[in-house]
């Protein structure tokens, strides 16, 4: 209390402003005013600073925990306590009138270790504190009522087999829920109950660690093993909690065993025409092990079959194969030994002793089978000329039975290879010779086919390739290597060339070609051209004169004569064309012939094709243009489904219009009387002589037409067309057809002013414009008469 007080007044030297300092003990009040201290100590307002309680509180009453006093309550009854904070009226409650404070209900302080609460004291009459509101601390003490956890209620582990004592296999940790702070409530200690004596753990740490040699942990002979380890609290003492997990430990596999054969001895039995690659049989070992342990190796060791057997491993099945490695012969031998060895392919040489592998003898029989014939040789290669006679003899193959029977062979030509049918063989003896004859320019090699067959079972045959290439001799001429075409000046120089010229030969000399150039004996005496060769298989065309003339002759045939060097020699005489040509002072050509070159002017072939094709192109097209538009359809005048007209007959004509003075005589509504006497019977369009009485047509009623009476003609002319199809007048569709929904004049259909007899206004015909002014005035003049 001293310490604190003299804390106390140094803080209030350094500062003029009056505060209150609160200690443990006392409480003093400091002021400073104006420079003169004053020094007063009064009593503590509060005498609690924290309170300590047990948790799990097992009683029936309220758990005690302290109590709260203040200096301001005299015992008179005025004071009232008040709580608040953490749990403040529902786990924690205070007497208000003495400041008892208690526990309502049982704590764990696993879930909550501390609360925080606050106090005051008010005035119990007017509510007002009479002291500042003060925190305090509830502290629950811990008890040793958690036992120990582990992480994992089940825990997986392994070691290799054979491992030294001390391996660590895994570790296991266990957690404790009590206060580590407060006594020994959570300090574990690890113990193995179940598991000896293979493994053991460390106390403190909680490794687990084997416990035997390498001679005692042995996977083959148990693999899976369970152990139980403890964890127990209150450092192990006696009365402390425990908890337990179980550990299950597996034994991994090493390779501490050598693979074994099943047997000593294994016999196998092979046909002789077993194919190299074939399995013979399968050999089987056996290893404790597992896995990649397993992996076997199988080896020949020895044995008089070590060149025609082989021996692998199957990688599924770790079984030996054995397999034909070279081809089999009953005749020669009809059976063989082997020694083979087995190993394992992954060795652990801590573990494998340094023994003699395992080793099993197999007995291997050759079957005798019936063969097919063998040749000889793989394949036969011959050559001839290709001048030789039909029926020479090309060469021979030779094949035999190579069973003990051997039988006897014939011989014959797939025709598959042969299908010029240019060979044939000799059945007994095998012999090829020519059908017909060769020629190497044609076909230098030939690669045919020739069948061996048991006379006794035709089954049994084989084949062998034999090649035949043709030699060449000298039996083409040289002849130039393109056909040749040139021009010459008509004034030039004598011996100028105007073409070089080369050959070619079908033959292929060994030494190669030579050929040698001249021009045809009846030609040197012309003296046009002459001819130089010039040693290297070329020769030049030479000019024999200065001077040409195109008007006496245009084309010159030069024959040229080539002759080869081989034996024996040929010879061939190619033409070559000069054309006589006007040329410029520089040798460049002018004028020719039309036929004299191809490079006259005109056009190419392909040019006139193509003009022809595009000609004929156009020409379609214009034909289906114009049957397009006579196939074109005329549009419906009415389109509406709902559209009220006359019963319109279309003659695919068209009316004159008002320039029209033939089609209908205008003068019957001048003077309908003369038109009266013209209408003794029905009227008929003159264009049109009607072949049906469409309809049966009722009697017309002719009134009498005075001067003027136009209404009674149009009326009359109405009823003949409402019920004659072929009546006139001649442009009947431009008088009743209809305009056309939204026409400012409606419709002009006859069909209304058939069917109905009530007067219409005619007024609005004036506002149609001066195109209808004519039929206005005729209404309104007829209005005027009624």
């Amino acid at each position: 209390g001293t310490l604190l007080s003299r804390l106390c007044l140094k803080m209030l030297a350094a500062d003029s402003v009056c505060f209150c300092c609160f200690c443990s003990s006392n409480k003093i009040l400091h002021s400073h005013i104006g420079g003169e201290k004053l020094l007063k100590r009064v009593r503590r307002g509060w005498m609690w600073n924290q309170f300590f309680l047990q948790e799990e509180y097992t009683g029936s009453d309220y758990q005690y925990i302290g109590k709260l006093q203040s200096d301001q309550d005299h015992g008179d009854g005025s004071v009232k306590y008040v709580l608040s904070g953490e749990g403040a009226g529902t786990i924690f409650v205070i007497d208000e009138n003495n400041g008892d404070l208690h526990a309502t209900r049982r704590l764990d302080r696993e879930e909550k270790a501390f609360y925080v609460l606050k106090a005051t004291v008010v005035n119990k009459w007017t509510g007002q504190k009479l002291e500042p509101e003060t925190e305090f601390i509830i502290k629950l003490h811990d008890i040793n009522d958690n036992e120990p956890k582990f992480s994992k209620e089940v825990y997986t582990a392994s070691v290799p087999e054979r491992s030294d004592i001390g391996t660590s296999v895994t570790q296991v940790t266990a957690t404790d829920a009590d206060d580590t702070m407060y006594g020994n409530s959570a300090k574990l200690v690890y113990s193995i109950s179940q598991g000896h004596p293979y493994f053991s753990v460390e106390p403190n740490t909680g490794v687990i660690r084997t416990a035997l040699g390498p001679g005692d942990m042995d996977r083959e002979q148990r693999e899976h093993y369970q152990v139980v380890i403890e964890a127990k609290d209150m450092g192990g003492q006696r009365g402390g909690l425990t908890g337990s997990t179980v550990v299950k430990i597996t034994l991994t596999d090493v390779n501490d065993n050598p693979p074994h054969f099943t047997q000593s001895i294994y016999q196998f039995r092979v046909p002789e025409s077993s194919t190299s690659g074939s399995v013979v049989g399968r050999i089987q070992a056996t290893d404790k092990d597992i896995g990649k342990n397993t992996e076997m190796d199988f080896t020949i060791i020895s044995g008089d079959g070590m060149e025609m057997f082989d021996i692998s491993t199957d990688k599924e099945t770790q079984e030996g194969l054995v397999t034909v490695r070279k081809p089999l012969d009953y005749e020669k031998k009809p059976s063989y030994t082997i020694e083979i060895q087995v190993q394992n392919t992954q060795e652990y040489v801590r573990f494998v002793s340094s023994g003699p592998k395992d080793v099993a003898t197999v007995r291997l029989a050759v079957d005798d089978v019936d063969e097919p014939p063998v040749f000889k040789k793989a394949s036969y290669l011959y050559e001839v000329k290709e001048d030789v006679a039909v029926g020479t003899v090309v060469g021979s193959v030779s094949a035999m039975d190579p069973d003990r029977a051997r039988s006897i062979v014939n011989y014959s030509i797939d025709r598959r290879t042969d299908r010029g049918h240019l060979f044939n063989v000799y059945p007994m003896n095998g012999s090829v010779f020519l059908l017909k004859s060769l020629d190497r320019e044609t076909t230098a090699w030939h690669n045919i086919s020739v069948v061996a067959t048991e006379l006794n079972n035709p089954r049994q045959s084989s084949s062998v390739s034999v090649y035949i290439r043709v030699l060449d001799i000298n039996d083409n001429a040289p002849m130039f290597a393109t056909v040749y075409e040139t021009f010459v000046c008509e004034k030039t120089k004598a011996g100028q060339r105007i073409q070089t010229v080369s050959a070619v030969d079908a033959d292929e000399p060994s030494s190669g070609h030579k050929f040698a150039f001249s021009l045809a004996p009846e030609e040197t005496h012309h003296r046009n051209f002459s001819v130089r060769d010039n040693g290297d298989n070329t020769a030049g065309i030479l000019t024999g004169r200065a001077t040409y003339s195109r008007l006496h002759k245009s084309v010159y045939l030069v024959p040229v004569v080539i002759t080869d060097d081989d034996y024996p020699m040929q010879s061939s005489t190619g033409t070559l064309t000069v054309r006589v040509c006007t040329c410029d002072h520089e040798g460049n050509m002018e004028l020719c012939k039309p036929e004299a070159l191809s490079s006259s002017p005109g056009l190419s072939t392909g040019a006139l094709v193509a003009i022809l094709l595009c000609a004929i192109i156009l020409l379609l097209v214009v034909v289906l243009f114009t049957a397009l538009r006579h196939q074109r359809k005329q549009e419906p005048l009415i389109n509406s489904k709902e559209d009220v007209r006359d019963n319109v007959v279309s003659y695919n004509d068209e009316g004159g219009g008002e320039e029209d003075t033939q089609a209908f005589d205008i003068g019957a509504l001048r003077h309908p009387a003369a038109a009266a006497a013209s209408d003794e019977g029905a009227k008929q369009r003159r264009d049109i002589i009607p072949t049906d009485t469409l309809l049966l047509m009722p009697p017309i009623r002719m009134a009498a037409r005075d001067n003027g009476d136009v209404c009674e003609f149009i009326n009359q002319r109405v009823m003949e067309n409402d019920y004659s199809p072929t009546a006139p007048p001649y442009d009947s569709l431009a008088t009743y057809a209809y305009e056309g929904v939204g026409s400012v004049a409606e419709s002009l259909s006859s069909l209304g002013s058939a069917s109905s007899e009530a007067e219409q206004d005619y007024n609005y015909l004036s506002d149609w414009g001066p195109r209808f002014r004519k039929l206005a005035d005729l209404y309104e003049a007829e209005d005027s008469d009624f």
